[in-house]
């Protein structure tokens, strides 16, 4: 399962289920997530407050069905802001298509781009692929990556084999 309260600990107040006691979960700040501008030089932004409006989010629980039999062959998520679409993604086709258990599947290393700079994880990639990257035009930056990535998959024999991302 995946959830968001956004920030680490979220609005930082436990609900009391009126019951005057703390103890209860925490409560989200989710709404940090709307630009806090409603407009750019007198253009909307698109993700501005707005009744009726959703925060943007990149939450993306997944779950992979195999389309003959509709039996759930794997389950994944992972916190991350951002770069939980890139984290998802990698470890989905490392699983679906590179044929990596989950295990495998989450100790790759990191790499995303928010649309600029690519983010690598530090010391996970030979220098090798950071010059060809370089030498494709690519802006590249090394840094601490953490997912947090979680997978289950069911194996052939029907066991559910899970896994963690490694990262500190």
């Amino acid at each position: 399962m995946t959830t968001t309260i956004e920030q680490a600990f979220g609005s930082r107040i436990l609900s009391d289920g009126g019951t005057g006691l703390a103890g209860g979960f925490l409560l989200n700040n989710e709404l940090t997530d709307f630009s806090f501008v409603p407009e750019v030089d007198g253009d909307p932004v698109a993700n501005r407050v707005e009744p009726g409006k959703r925060p943007r989010s990149s939450m993306s629980p997944t779950l992979v069905f195999d389309q003959e039999s509709g039996e759930l062959v794997a389950s994944l998520g992972s916190p991350g802001g951002a770069a939980i679409i890139h984290y998802t993604a990698r470890t989905l086709v490392a699983m679906r298509d590179w044929g990596l258990n989950a295990q495998e599947a989450l100790n790759l290393p990191h790499a995303i781009t928010l649309g600029g700079e690519v983010y690598v994880e530090e010391d996970r990639f030979p220098e090798a692929t950071l010059e060809a990257l370089r030498e494709r035009g690519h802006t590249v930056s090394e840094r601490e990556l953490t997912s947090g990535l979680q997978a289950i998959m069911r194996l052939d024999d029907g066991t559910l084999f899970g896994g963690a991302d490694p990262s500190p």
